[in-house]
């Protein structure tokens, strides 16, 4: 089907052509205004979702800037995802937001598209969905948030909630005074000023070229982020009169350097299942070992939360964010490609200036960490993948051998884990089961709600290896193997680990092995039924379980 645009929408000779110029001039425009492009403001402004609050006045200097050059703006909202509000993963409601705006953007009358958003499912959402549509699109990056500050201390949100709820867990803290810092963990609205899956995916648009040059991390509340807004709706006018359209911008090549950026910046590993569903989607071949070849070759470069001390909106932008982070790794970037300044890639670096912070990004020569962030895993226990945030691991984790215990329930792997009385000890090898895209539903982030236990923190302990078929928040830390797929609700490997099994975890080699016999493993797994969820019998939850695909093939719908 032909996508809708205000050419043939608005054009005279007939009664609905009638009813819409009438209608658009009920609301006080001039046929002058009628006349011009009409551009789409897609805006994800909600009150549930706090990261997005600011997002009325970001979209005010959008229109300023789509007047000065000569389009007619109009907004419509769409929803907003935070993870926090819902009560499942939101990650189901990703593949929601990305399928309504692609009807919004294909059937509107739109010409171009500005999208807004921040925060973790919104971005991969509205690209998803940008590339399926294919107009010409500009991404606004929401911005940073500040961080918070408590008695003298800087507070980055979610990293600084795990280390204080670890505190209370173990006895070193109250309840009451872990709450005393609830009100300085988040600075401002923007997203979470960590290189968490939010700024990450902010991060990846300005690599991809479909944001303009540093609009990734600069601050949400500043002047420089209205004022990028206002250009970001100018732009959008110049990409409409040149026809530039999303898939002349995301391309295999921008992908490529997106992983490439991910690696450098440390960011989340829910980005590899963004990148993969934007990529199915462009209908553009991207295998998980792809991303494994391009960390092997790409060092980790900027100190920032998580595994650093510096925050995105004020260390990593003011050392010259991602323009400055893409200088430094430009002999290992694809330079032809066009971004939505109307220029190329290196056109682009041309006028970016070397990092002015080198502590913060470094030089390719004095890495944070010799090899990039993620690192991908297979073997038998995951013949099709898995994932492990290296930069957030233990060293001494990334070779380990170790006895599983297994869980397919959080609340008794928690009990388990509180238990000074559990035969818990730092060699152990925790499995957590049945927590992913069919069978959470919507694999939740519980990579990361698998406490330090209180006896091992005791003696100085702080890490141990955990593995689940689910996710783990890009502020989270720990040696954790997440995404295995299959996962275990479809009857993987994950399913037939028994308590008792060797595990073997080999992060150089690549390597996650059940050590148990071939034979074994099969005879366990023929007795594995998949899980069915026989109390959710309607609505797009329903829906999701029966059609999304596995995190390796980036949890899509399989119709999309």
């Amino acid at each position: 089907m032909r996508n809708n645009d205000s050419t043939v929408w608005k054009k005279r000779g007939s009664r609905q052509a009638l009813l819409r110029n009438a209608l658009l001039k009920s609301m006080g425009y001039t046929q002058e205004d009628i006349d011009r492009p009409i551009v789409g403001i897609l805006n994800t402004w909600a009150e549930t979702n706090p990261g997005h609050v600011h997002f009325r006045q970001l979209s005010e200097a959008v229109k300023r800037g789509v007047w000065a050059a000569g389009g007619f703006p109009l907004e419509m909202n769409t929803m907003s995802i935070c993870e926090v509000f819902f009560d499942v993963s939101s990650l189901i409601y990703r593949n929601l937001l990305s399928m309504t705006t692609e009807e919004l953007i294909c059937r509107q009358p739109f010409d171009g598209v500005v999208l807004i958003g921040g925060c973790d499912k919104n971005v991969p959402a509205q690209l998803m969905a940008a590339v399926s549509a294919n107009k010409p699109t500009i991404f606004l990056p929401g911005g940073a948030m500040l961080p918070g500050k408590f008695k003298g201390e800087t507070l980055a949100c979610g990293t600084d909630s795990f280390v204080l709820w670890n505190k209370y867990t173990s006895g070193e803290m109250t309840l009451s005074e872990v709450s005393n810092y609830e009100g300085c963990l988040y600075g401002s609205a923007g997203a979470c000023p960590i290189m968490g899956t939010a700024n990450t995916c902010q991060t990846l648009t300005e690599a991809l070229g479909i944001a303009l040059p540093h609009s990734a991390s600069c601050l949400a509340v500043s002047s420089e982020k209205l004022r990028i807004s206002e250009q970001t709706g100018r732009q959008i006018v110049k990409l409409i009169e040149k026809d530039v359209r999303c898939l002349d911008i995301i391309t295999k090549d921008s992908i490529e350097n997106a992983i490439r950026v991910l690696m450098a910046v440390g960011g989340s590993t829910n980005l590899i299942i963004h990148l993969k569903a934007i990529a199915r989607r462009a209908g553009i071949p991207l295998d998980l070992m792809e991303f494994e070849c391009i960390s092997r070759e790409t060092p980790v470069l900027v100190n920032i939360k998580p595994h650093g001390t510096n925050t995105v909106g004020l260390g990593f932008h003011d050392a010259g964010g991602v323009q400055a982070l893409m200088k430094e790794l430009q002999e290992r970037l694809h330079l032809d490609g066009m971004t939505v300044t109307g220029h190329t890639v290196g056109e682009n670096l041309e006028k970016a200036d070397d990092p002015y912070l080198p502590d913060v990004i470094r030089p390719l020569d004095q890495p944070v960490i010799e090899r990039g962030g993620i690192a991908v895993l297979k073997g038998n226990l995951a013949p099709d993948g898995a994932v492990i945030k290296r930069s957030a691991a233990s060293s001494h984790l990334l070779k380990h051998r170790g006895e599983a215990r297994v869980f397919d329930s959080l609340e008794e792997c928690e009990a388990y884990l509180l238990d000074d009385d559990s035969d818990m000890d730092e060699n152990k090898v925790i499995i957590l089961r049945g927590y992913g895209p069919k069978g959470a539903p919507g694999m939740p982030e519980f990579g990361n709600y698998l406490p330090i236990p209180p006896k091992l923190s005791r003696i100085g302990i702080r890490d141990y290896v955990r593995i689940t078929d689910a996710r783990m928040s890009g502020g989270a830390f720990g040696t954790v193997v997440l995404h295995v797929a299959p996962e275990a609700a479809l009857g993987g490997p994950l399913a037939a680990v028994e308590d008792g099994d060797m595990i073997v975890l080999d992060v150089d080699r690549n390597r996650l092995e059940l050590e148990v016999p071939d034979h074994v493993l099969q005879q366990r797994l023929q007795k594995i039924s998949q899980k069915q969820h026989p109390d959710i019998e309607r609505g797009f939850l329903r829906n999701f379980i029966d059609h999304v695909l596995q995190a390796n093939e980036g949890c899509d719908m399989d119709y999309m």
